[in-house]
Formats: structure tokens, C-alpha cells, sequence
């Protein structure tokens, strides 16, 4: 059973203690939230890749990493516990996790999941695909964006803006998503494991314009992507 396969089934078995930490929650310096949800599914990941014989680097988005520097020969995990905290502590469901393993450089494996909702991707699924023409849109944007989205509707379209990039991607990759995109960039615990598994299933993603082929990208910054079906 793959890692990931593992760390799914651990987040299922511990959500009703998860869901139990939604409401306990302090700002953090961007004005964003965190919740005792959020380092507990940290946790549970952490605690449970040190028991493994691999050895692992972590990334996430509850980490200090300011002063991470990549080393390519390295293994590394991408984790972000809660994707769509602000979700997530508001009550709703559409909130997720996400976990992404690279080797040496190379990508290994993906999940993303939305336990609330009972829906999840690893890499090998193969899922029912659904034809769509909804786009996904970043959780929020500025006025400017407005603007630039308004003039650039397609009509024939509808749109959603949700609130999680795990949300977007999983329905993006089971077509449910036309299209999935964010003009405004996220991190690379926000994007990399969706990024991967859209690449797996045969989608066509870009990150900052240019073609997506597996890469690690660099935590200090964000990415701005966009994710389509052929």
C-alpha cells in the first residue's frame, strides 16, 4: 500500500477528532486563519512519515520555512493539512488536504482529498471522468481581477469561485472542472500534488504561463496556474 494510501486512510480514521478543532482557531500575520484542526492533521502526517524507513524532508504550510533551501538529492514531502481553512472553520465542507512525495528530485506520488465530502485522489486512481463546462476559479480575488475575468468571460460558460484549491483541483481532474486556474498565484503546498495528479490523468497544466512537467517548485513563492481539459 502506497504512503499516501496510508496517510488517507489516517485522516479518515481521525476526522471526527479533526472536525471537533474546526472552531479553535487565531490569526496568523497574513490575517488568515489557523486552526488546532489544521496542526493536528499536521501532526497525525508528520508523526506518521517519521515512521517510515524513507527518510523525508517536510514541507507545509504551517512550517517555518524561511530558511529552506532545496537539495535535489533529497526526499521531500509537500503536505498543506487544510487546504481552505477559512472553509473549513466557517463550517463548510469543501476544505482539504493534500500530500505530494518527491525522490531525488523526481515525483513519486499524490493525494488530495476532501474528507468531509468522502472524495479523494492518489496517484494510479482512475476516476469516472464527467464532461463539464464550469470554470474554477482562486479562492478570491481583487476588484482588478474582476475586471479582468468579466472582460474575459466566454459565453456559453459558468463559473465558481469555492474557496480551495484541493476543491478545484479534484474536479478539474474528474472533469466536473473544465477548467481550473489562479491569476493570482498560490503556494506550491496549495498546487503541487493537484498539478501532478492533473499531469497523471492527461490534462493540460500550466504555471506561470509555461507548460508544467512534474517539477519541485520553490516554497518561497507563489504560482500562478491554470489546469484544463483537452
Amino acid at each position: 500500500m502506497s504512503i499516501n494510501k496510508n496517510i488517507y486512510n489516517l485522516v479518515n480514521e481521525n476526522l471526527a477528532q479533526i472536525l471537533l478543532l474546526r472552531e479553535d482557531r487565531v490569526s496568523k500575520a497574513d490575517g488568515s486563519y489557523v486552526t488546532k484542526g489544521d496542526l493536528f492533521c499536521q501532526d497525525l502526517i508528520i508523526d506518521y512519515l517519521k515512521s517510515q524507513e524513507d527518510s523525508f524532508l517536510v514541507v507545509s504550510e504551517e512550517m517555518d520555512l524561511t530558511n529552506f533551501q532545496y537539495d535535489e538529492t533529497k526526499n521531500y514531502v509537500v503536505i498543506d493539512p487544510i487546504d481552505g481553512t477559512e472553509n473549513f472553520t466557517s463550517g463548510l465542507k469543501e476544505w482539504g488536504i493534500s500530500v505530494s512525495i518527491f525522490k531525488e528530485g523526481k515525483h513519486q506520488e499524490s493525494m488530495i482529498m476532501l474528507p468531509e465530502l468522502g472524495l479523494g485522489l492518489i496517484t494510479g486512481d482512475r476516476p469516472k471522468k464527467y464532461s463539464s463546462r464550469i470554470h474554477g476559479l482562486s479562492s478570491s480575488l481583487r476588484s482588478d481581477q474582476i475586471k479582468h475575468f468579466k472582460d474575459n468571460f466566454k459565453v456559453g460558460c459558468e463559473y465558481r469561485i469555492t474557496g480551495c484549491c484541493v476543491y478545484n483541483m479534484y474536479n478539474v481532474i474528474t472533469g466536473s472542472f473544465s477548467t481550473s486556474e489562479n491569476s493570482q498565484g498560490a503556494w506550491v503546498w496549495d498546487i503541487i500534488a493537484g498539478l501532478n495528479l492533473a499531469l497523471e490523468q492527461g490534462l493540460k497544466v500550466e504555471v506561470e504561463g509555461e507548460e508544467y512537467r512534474g517539477e519541485f517548485l520553490d516554497p518561497a513563492k507563489k504560482y500562478r496556474f491554470k489546469i484544463k481539459n483537452n
